[in-house]
């Protein structure tokens, strides 16, 4: 049976680091309050004119020279935050890495967007209409959460992460595990943008200015997340023929640091297990599994041969997991530089 085997790893982080200092300069929060409830210490914004796109044209570029390829057949990009609402942001990003003609689409499944969209990666090479893919996931979640709004503003960041996949055999390193999806629509409302989409528009109500942007009823959001995450996982595992034992490595989707402390608890992990960067880059959505990857690679907390157990969960409610081994990749990464980032906290 044929594999998507991951073969190159980039991503993309703005330029401009918001500090839990600066955020405390107009809310009402403070650096100990933030990192107490989530771990978060800074968070990357984009300057005004950078997209999504641009930010996912960016981790792709780099995910390309990763893998040492120019070329690849398909585009996958998983955003919350597409540059518009129509069309997709998938093919102007595939235009600008010079792949007009090729297949190229978007998903949304919000923080579980990297798994949702590593599917369709899979599933593009495993049905043989696919030979290698570039999957990104991206977002500029700055441009959707309300500045007012401390159960957001303090969590929600930008970014993108790319992965580039190839067909390939099952046993070789990279090759990604079965995959666990799944959703419940109907606690769809625990994560939500109320205005701006059809239901809104068709009920010729008129929307509040608060209602266009992003909302999350956090304490629902993380009983369900560490639940979704923790028994995905499992699932995971078993499909794969896996215990938790066979795993070197956990990757959770970067929610915040109490959610993946208890997920990686409810496990049965060690806490040097769990590999981690939300201090410093903050809740990217579905960029932020991608964005992780890149950074342990570039700095060995995740290293070839080790394997992986990756999880997440978003609004839908959606959620899922996979195992890889991780392959032998150089991560490309354009971020701050860390001294900045340490200046700035």
């Amino acid at each position: 049976m044929t594999a998507a085997v991951v073969v190159g790893v980039g991503a993309s982080l703005p330029q401009r680091v918001v500090t839990n200092a600066e955020l405390a300069g107009y809310l009402d929060t403070s650096d100990e309050w933030i990192r107490s409830r989530t771990g978060i210490g800074a968070r990357r914004w984009v300057d005004p004119g950078v997209s999504t796109g641009d930010l996912a044209t960016r981790a792709g570029e780099l995910a390309l020279r990763s893998a040492g390829v120019g070329r690849v057949d398909a585009v996958v990009v998983a955003t919350t935050t597409p540059d518009r609402l129509c069309p997709a942001t998938a093919p102007e990003v595939a235009t600008r890495l010079g792949l007009t003609g090729i297949s190229a689409h978007d998903v949304n499944a919000v923080c579980t967007g990297f798994l949702y969209g590593l599917s369709s990666a899979v599933g593009l090479i495993a049905a043989g209409n696919a030979e290698s893919v570039l999957m990104i996931g991206a977002e500029t979640f700055s441009t959707i959460i309300d500045p007012k709004d401390r159960g957001t503003a303090v969590i929600f960041a930008d970014g993108a992460g790319a992965l580039v996949l190839r067909a390939g055999a099952p046993d070789e390193p990279g090759a990604v595990g079965p995959l666990v999806l799944g959703s419940d629509g109907g606690l769809a409302d625990l994560i939500q943008i109320p205005a701006g989409g059809s239901r809104q528009r068709s009920s010729g109500a008129a929307a509040e200015p608060e209602d266009y942007y992003f909302r999350m009823r956090g304490r629902e959001v993380y009983r369900h997340a560490v639940e979704r995450m923790a028994s995905s996982a499992m699932q995971a595992l078993g499909r794969a023929g896996l215990t938790m034992s066979d795993i070197d490595k956990f990757v959770p989707h970067q929610a915040n640091a109490r959610i993946s402390a208890a997920v990686g608890e409810r496990l049965g992990l060690q806490e040097r297990q769990t590999v981690s960067n939300v201090e410093c880059v903050g809740n990217t959505a579905a960029a932020s599994i991608g964005i992780l990857l890149a950074e342990a690679t570039a700095a060995g907390g995740i290293r070839a041969g080790q394997r992986l157990l990756l999880t997440a969960f978003g609004g839908g409610l959606t959620w899922g997991a996979t195992t890889l081994v991780w392959p032998e990749v150089t991560a490309h990464i354009a971020a701050p530089p860390r001294a900045a980032i340490a200046a700035a906290s």
